[in-house]
């Protein structure tokens, strides 16, 4: 049994197989902090954050992501290489062994929730072998009052266990560390890995098949802000690709920054009560919300800082994935509670490592549709493990390693209320200009606010001849002028000085988008299908 001075509630793991361990409940993020700087398994930054190394792993290990095949999985989860099938007896002899492990050790538990909506709330318990895994559950998730813990039930469970190593020829599992997501019973098994973006991205994965299958309720990796008029954005995209960045605005209230549900009332709710921020190159002069979220109570992760605590963030000789995790009330301009209304502009943000999409470009709703299934983006290096370098990627919904079901199953779903919610969308390229990468560079952060800022002031005009010009390979239609931005930014050919050379590239990456969408062709409906490249 366990118990605080915070709060006076007493648990038990025997009904997890855990025993005779020492538990530590609730624990406030201070003491976590103080316990892991104890035990020599992080540091204090000058900011006061708390700083960490998540060890063999620095990124998300998706060929080693598992989904239970069971009653309810067997006929709705999209199974192959991303939703990997995991037998069940296999899955109770691997808890068995996990849960034995965790026996007769410290472990830190933790109550808290997902999603902000009160009508869709999740409650979850986290057991974590480490205090500072237990600190980020703290960060990520929402954090119950001590009332609410009173009667807390949880309805999933994540167990953590980094120092367990599975044996991959007996327990099935690739190699020894897995990621295990259980349906039937609502678990979330994670082993072999210190990588705490596995913890918040089980739960993101169980509500991606909970939410639509049984709450008809789309869920999306996106971040999202509202404005003053009340009016909502959503901005999609992969890691790397600037969700976090460009939706922490100052002139609009944050929702949330990267995982969120669209209802059938036409609201769209946070699910986390946090944010998980790359600190690759982070500046106070281009992103002071995040730099001033890093204070005591943040976590960094795989950061090198001087004698004194300084962060040298531009070091990535541990990873490019360097990430900083915070509760959201550390970023000054919150919608409260996550919860926002009239969702007006959507963005589709890619890091194009062809450098020949548009900055900004606006889509029609089969463009809409095909670049949502397509979801291209530039794998950003340290995100993932074994990527050391951008690589051109399509990754359905631009969230596919989270989505068990078939990508055209949200498709649908987002068609269907971004045209009841008449919303307009936009294709958003954060990545290179000028040239290729390794040739031309990244898109100017300000340039792209700028041009988010004009699309969400209606600044950027009706598409016409007079205003967009209609681009020949991709046929997006990229806005002539935007307040704020060099006319010849807006033209990615124009930046390259080599007409040749960015046609070539642009055909390599046209086709690129045809023969990833030939899996897609039999599901995708006329307008869906002519929306894609010429």
């Amino acid at each position: 049994m366990a118990t605080n001075t915070l709060f006076s509630k007493s648990i038990s793991l025997e009904e997890y197989g855990i025993k005779n361990s020492k538990i530590f409940y609730q624990l406030t993020p201070d003491q976590l902090h103080q316990i892991t700087i104890e035990k020599e398994q992080g540091k204090e930054a000058s900011s006061g954050a708390l700083a960490v190394n998540t060890g063999e792993f620095t990124g998300r290990s998706p060929q080693d992501r598992f989904i239970v095949k069971d009653d309810i999985t067997a006929d709705k989860v999209w199974w192959g290489n991303i939703n990997i099938p995991f037998d069940a007896d296999k899955f109770d002899k691997l808890y068995d062994k996990v849960t034995a492990y965790l026996s007769e050790k410290e472990v830190f538990v933790r109550d808290c929730f997902a999603c902000a909506d009160p009508n869709y709330k999740l409650s979850i318990r986290v057991i974590n072998e480490y205090p500072w895994s237990n600190m980020f559950a703290n960060n990520m998730f929402i954090r119950p009052t001590e009332e609410q813990l009173k009667d807390f039930d949880p309805t999933w469970t994540v167990i953590n266990a980094p120092g367990f190593m599975a044996d991959a020829e007996i327990d099935e599992t690739r190699q020894h560390n897995f990621a295990i997501l259980n349906f039937g019973k609502k678990i979330a098994l994670i082993g072999g890995t210190g990588y705490t973006g596995e913890i918040k991205k089980g739960i993101f994965s169980a509500l991606n098949f909970e939410l639509p299958v049984f709450h008809n309720t789309l869920p999306m990796h996106c971040s999202a802000n509202v404005g003053e008029d009340g009016e909502t954005a959503i901005f999609f995209g992969l890691s790397g690709t600037g969700k976090t960045t460009l939706s922490a605005d100052p002139d609009r209230k944050l929702i949330g920054d990267d995982e969120h549900g669209w209802t059938n009332e036409n609201t769209v709710f946070n699910f986390e009560g946090g944010c998980y921020a790359k600190v690759i190159n982070l500046s106070q002069e281009n992103e002071p919300d995040i730099y001033n979220a890093i204070k005591k109570g943040a976590i960094l992760e795989n950061i090198i800082m001087d004698e004194n605590g300084n962060v040298d963030f531009e070091n990535t000789s541990i990873t490019q994935n360097t990430r900083v995790s915070y509760p959201i009330d550390h970023i000054n301009n919150i919608q409260v509670p996550s919860i926002g209304y009239k969702p007006k502009n959507i963005f589709f943000l890619t890091a194009d490592a062809f450098g020949v999409l548009p900055p900004i470009s606006k889509l029609t709703p089969g463009q809409a549709a095909y670049h949502f299934i397509s979801g291209y983006t530039a794998k950003v290096a340290g995100t993932e493990a074994g990527i050391n370098e951008p690589v051109p990627s399509f990754s359905a919904c631009f969230g596919a390693p989270f989505m068990p079901l078939h990508p055209t199953k949200y498709a649908e779903m987002l068609s269907k209320k971004m045209q009841e919610a008449g919303v307009n969308v936009w294709l958003v390229n954060t990545g290179w200009t000028g040239g290729p990468y390794g040739v031309g560079h990244r898109m100017k952060l300000k340039y792209t606010r700028a041009m988010i800022a004009a699309a969400m002031n209606g600044e950027l005009g009706e598409v016409n001849y007079e205003n967009y010009h209609i681009h020949s390979v991709f046929g997006v239609a990229q806005p002539r002028t935007c307040p704020g931005v060099p006319t010849e930014v807006l033209s990615p050919r124009r930046t390259w000085n080599n007409d040749e050379g960015y046609y070539e590239k642009a055909h390599q990456l046209a086709n690129a988008f045809k023969e990833n969408f030939k899996k897609f062709e039999s599901f995708a409906n006329k307008e869906t299908l002519e929306g894609g490249p010429k």
